[in-house]
């Protein structure tokens, strides 16, 4: 962070000119406040645990972003976030009769970062900020977590090409969703972030590189290259979108193991209406030792919301689901009112172990400045981890 934040003060000094103070004062005058308010419970029974964990968490995003002096903007905010019910293992308190619940107390500073435009068509942004990479399945802020993923990073996205978009990133620390006070709580090294996208008739064609170098999970240590393509199209009354994507794996820097992996990824939805209905395979590699992995991903959202894949097992995994999906505008007095159903099976990618079966289901709601969901995860263990029930209930208010 120190590193970074550097180089953007630096830059922003260095535009300080014959105008003086007059476009910091305009800067400061359209200041908007941040603020992100999120209440939630979430019940884990999980088999083998002598306890049921319960947690009831309230965080709070505060800080501000400014506006724009020398075609640059501060933005500062503060992640807080205090455990009104801590019956849960927080993988730092100590509590660990009980199943995890990734949401440890912690105050801290969540993002810093200037951001700059001067550069025609192109986006400079300096400091710890959120990155989220096409869907998140290799780079996001696990913004499902109580506490997000933010990255110590210097980051340039370039436009100045029709439909094309240039997307690169330097990352020198990731702060991790399980806080400052975790012994995981933070990975250092020299990471490379590329992803290159072109947008055609037909749908996007995605390119990109992962280049990561972790001091603190050296087994995680990879470079990753790939690429994917989306796209949509109605036929008939049915909106019909797809996905199709495939990376290749190997070890990087002070990785201790040799291995050279594959994933891939195809998906297909149908919308008509308010109603919508999918499929999809995804597999990650294995060798027996080490499993194709994604360590910057928003896992939860892929894997099922059990959690129970958030490491890649060595024998690899094969995903197989089906989701089924309802969006009303306007229901009742609601803004928007949302049904998600899930169904994974999940297999090993090497000797073809069936592992279990999982069913997720979320009802979600928007008012105004407020939103909420019902959320519930059923993994049914066969030969991977055990059975485990999670229950959530969420309030967020965002201003």
């Amino acid at each position: 962070m120190k590193r970074t934040f550097f180089v953007a003060a630096l830059a922003a000094s260095a535009s300080v000119h014959a105008e003086g103070l007059a476009p910091v004062m305009g800067a400061a005058r359209e200041t908007k406040p941040i603020v992100d308010l999120r209440l939630r419970s979430e019940t884990v029974d999980q088999a083998g645990m002598n306890e049921e964990a319960h947690a009831m968490t309230l965080r709070a995003r505060l800080g501000f972003e400014t506006g724009k002096a020398w075609s640059t903007t501060l933005l500062a905010e503060g992640d807080l976030l205090w455990p009104l019910d801590s019956d849960y293992n927080s993988t730092v308190n100590g509590k660990t009769a009980y199943p995890v619940v990734a949401d440890a107390e912690t105050y801290e500073l969540n993002r810093l970062q200037l951001t700059n435009t001067s550069i025609a068509d192109t986006t400079l942004t300096v400091g710890r900020q959120r990155i989220n990479l096409d869907d998140q399945r290799f780079v996001g802020n696990v913004g499902w977590r109580q506490n997000e993923q933010t990255f110590d990073s210097v980051r340039v996205v370039n436009k100045s090409i029709a439909n094309l978009t240039v997307d690169l990133s330097y990352v020198d620390q990731v702060n991790r969703v399980f806080g400052k006070d975790s012994p995981v709580g933070r990975y250092n090294g020299s990471n490379y972030l590329a992803n290159v996208s072109y947008q055609m008739p037909v749908g996007k064609l995605t390119g990109f590189a992962y280049l990561l170098d972790f001091d603190e999970a050296p087994r995680d240590s990879t470079e990753t290259f790939g690429f994917r393509f989306t796209g949509e199209r109605p036929v008939s009354k049915v909106k019909v979108a797809w996905l199709a994507s495939y990376a290749r794996q190997q070890e990087r820097a002070n990785n201790p193991l040799s291995f050279d992996l594959n994933y891939y990824n195809a998906e297909l939805t149908g919308t008509f209406r308010q109603y919508s209905i999918g499929a999809g395979v995804e597999m990650m590699e294995g060798d027996g030792v080490k499993g194709f992995t994604t360590p910057l991903a928003t896992l939860h959202k892929f894997d099922g919301w059990a959690d129970k894949f958030l490491t890649t097992p060595p024998n690899g995994l094969e995903r197989r689901y089906v989701t089924l999906g309802y969006l009303k505008k306007g229901f009742a007095s609601l803004d928007t009112l949302s049904a998600t159903v899930v169904y994974h099976d999940f297999r090993s990618d090497r000797l073809n172990l069936d592992y279990g079966s999982e069913i997720d289901l979320q009802l979600q709601a928007k008012w105004h400045r407020f939103s909420g969901l019902l959320k519930y995860a059923d993994y049914r263990a066969e030969r991977f981890a055990t059975d485990t029930s999670k229950y959530w209930a969420e309030i967020n208010y965002v201003w």
